[in-house]
């Protein structure tokens, strides 16, 4: 797998992979451990990653890493689209979300953009790709991904804050956007700060 390490914001890290053989998980595995490994100075063969068991009915899975078998605490989160894959490496009380799109969007990708993106001109396809990305990445920096609806999440003129109108939480957007890929982080420095 191909991969290469994301400009973000300070106490983030991130990498981008990409491999159309790969499955989806062993890709995020495998970008956890390269992460860790680094963070850490130990080597990605003596990190296990592994995935937290559900607590309920569609609860979203987080992975868990260990190293020497005990359990790092590190917050990492990740994003899938088709053979690519991004992970980011945090601590944990940073609320943090991701989100990854291909800068070409098929047909049927665009027609959802389109119907919940609907404040900017649907023909101007970097606004409306700007838009959608940072629209996701607040709703997964949330938690509640696509329990809440699309159109409820705000964002400022700049595109560089976004919040839900029901959270006090507002969230900083920066774009990690790499090569053909549109990436997206929504955190809360805030939040993890105590402020």
């Amino acid at each position: 797998m191909q991969s290469v390490l994301l400009d973000t914001p300070a106490g983030i890290t991130a990498r981008l992979g990409w491999d159309p053989k790969m499955p989806e998980h062993d890709r995020k595995r495998q970008l956890a451990k390269e992460l860790v490994a680094a963070r850490l100075g130990v080597e990605p063969k003596d990190v296990r990653v592994e995935r937290e068991a559900p607590r309920t009915f569609g609860f979203h899975t987080q992975l868990i890493v260990e190293v020497g078998g005990e359990e790092v605490p590190l917050k990492i989160r990740n994003a899938n689209f088709r053979a690519a894959t991004v992970v980011a490496l945090t601590d944990p009380a940073l609320p943090l979300g991701l989100d990854l799109r291909d800068a070409h969007p098929d047909e049927s990708d665009l027609h959802v953009m389109q119907r919940h993106s609907h404040l900017f001109d649907e023909h101007d396809l970097p606004k409306l790709l700007a838009h959608w990305t940072r629209v996701e990445a607040v709703r997964d920096a949330d938690g509640r991904g696509a329990r809440v609806a699309a159109d409820h999440v705000r964002l400022d003129s700049s595109l560089t804050k976004g919040w839900l109108p029901d959270r006090k939480v507002q969230y900083r957007l920066a774009d990690a956007s790499r090569d053909s890929w549109i990436i997206t982080l929504a955190y809360a420095p805030d939040v993890a700060s105590g402020r």
